[in-house]
């Protein structure tokens, strides 16, 4: 999939992403399982609520970590997470 950095990523209807205790970590939950992320893929996803775009969610993150240059990783992860089908731009 092709971003773009305007693009507002809202997480799939038939997905719910949370804090799951027992695994110490986000999940994305769907009717067949669940997957377990990342601490950085649990960073992105939680920015993702269909109200700010992929540059305002890369922007945040550099912030919040005092780090440059982000980009190209949360790129990478928003491409998976729209070939997955757990998130879509909102309509």
């Amino acid at each position: 999939m092709n971003i773009n950095k305007a693009d507002i990523p809202e997480i799939a209807p038939t997905f719910r992403f949370q804090w799951e205790e027992v695994q110490d970590c986000y999940v994305v939950l769907y009717p067949e399982g669940m997957v377990k992320l990342s601490g950085s893929a649990g960073e992105i996803m939680k920015r993702i609520n269909g109200e700010h775009s992929v540059d305002t969610i890369i922007k945040d993150l550099e912030t919040t970590f005092s780090e440059n240059k982000l980009e190209d990783d949360v790129i990478k992860f928003l491409e998976v997470a729209y070939d997955t089908g757990w998130i879509r731009n909102k309509k």
